[in-house]
């Protein structure tokens, strides 16, 4: 096999919790992590010419070092002891600095694809360790479905899979600096702390109602702050009839449930119409056929980028 193809998923936080700050500056969190089918492509395609090349449909996005998958292909080289070579080519579709993980799962699926071209053959845990030095969502986007994630979100525990649910995305036309989210969050300032673990019972249980109606996240106090409009999106998706709404990550998008593919298509219309927002994403929650698989990253060594200082 000389190349192969992989789709880069989304995730968005159903729930997300800051429960303590460490002495590096990091910040200990809690949240449930949900995989979409929104995704980007990856090309991966063997060379004769060592080392890595990358391209992107997006003109600006780096293709050198300062991109994460070409530096997730850099280290599975390095890891591996193998003097190859690749061509990458990226196609993005998930919406940059947004809040949904789109350059880690990008990493991820380049890590997962070099394996299988190369057979490796390394384990979803040995590649989750591999990920988590170049950032602590790239776990997650390798193991993907519906987790609880601790410590600084490497530590991964299997969760009962969602249903499979309408969610509506919007990015705005601004971007959130995480560091500068975190930065901000003053964490014994916290009004209310998220209710993890009735959301965990909800999805036990398949109901979806309830999950929504518990989704709660700290960061979006500190991120409404900074952009007010955030919090003008999250009342219109309950006009809209939304289940339950939410800003992902540290922002800027902010999603929202919908019981029906109909009421979902109506809510992306409206926000396109009357916000002339052009990111605008009809998809559906995911969940693996393995997402039962115990996956349990437990690593002291934080990441090498990670901007939660």
């Amino acid at each position: 096999m000389n190349s192969i193809i992989l789709k880069g998923r989304a995730k968005i936080n159903l729930t997300l919790d800051v429960v303590g700050k460490r002495d590096n500056g990091y910040h200990d969190l809690k949240m449930i992590m949900q995989t979409v089918n929104l995704y980007d492509t990856i090309y991966i395609r063997k060379t004769k010419v060592l080392g890595v090349r990358l391209k992107s449909n997006y003109s600006w996005l780096p293709t050198n070092e300062k991109n994460i998958a070409y530096k997730a292909a850099e280290l599975f080289f390095k890891e591996s002891g193998i003097d190859g070579g690749v061509a990458i080519e990226i196609t993005k579709r998930i919406p940059v600095a947004a809040g949904l993980a789109g350059g880690s799962t990008d990493a991820a699926a380049t890590l997962v694809g070099l394996n299988r071209l190369y057979e490796t053959h390394y384990s979803k845990e040995k590649l989750m360790e591999m990920g988590l030095q170049l950032g602590a969502d790239v776990p997650f986007c390798i193991a993907r479905g519906t987790m609880l994630a601790e410590g600084i979100g490497e530590e991964l525990t299997p969760l009962t899979p969602m249903p499979t649910t309408y969610v509506v995305l919007v990015k705005p036309p601004f971007s959130a600096s995480t560091a500068a989210v975190y930065k901000e969050l003053d964490i014994n300032n916290i009004k209310e702390h998220p209710k993890t673990d009735v959301v965990i019972q909800a999805l036990e249980e398949g109901n979806v109602q309830e999950i929504a109606n518990n989704m709660s996240n700290v960061l979006e106090d500190v991120t409404i702050s900074m952009y007010p409009e955030i919090a003008k999106i999250k009342e219109e998706f309950m006009q809209q009839g939304a289940m339950g709404t939410m800003m992902s990550g540290s922002g800027s998008t902010v999603f929202g449930l919908f019981e029906t593919e109909e009421a979902a298509q109506k809510a992306c219309k409206y926000f396109k119409v009357n916000h002339d927002i052009r990111e605008v994403y009809v998809t559906t929650t995911y969940s693996p056929s393995s997402s039962n698989t115990k996956l349990h990253q437990n690593r002291k060594k934080g990441p090498r980028r990670r901007g939660v200082k």
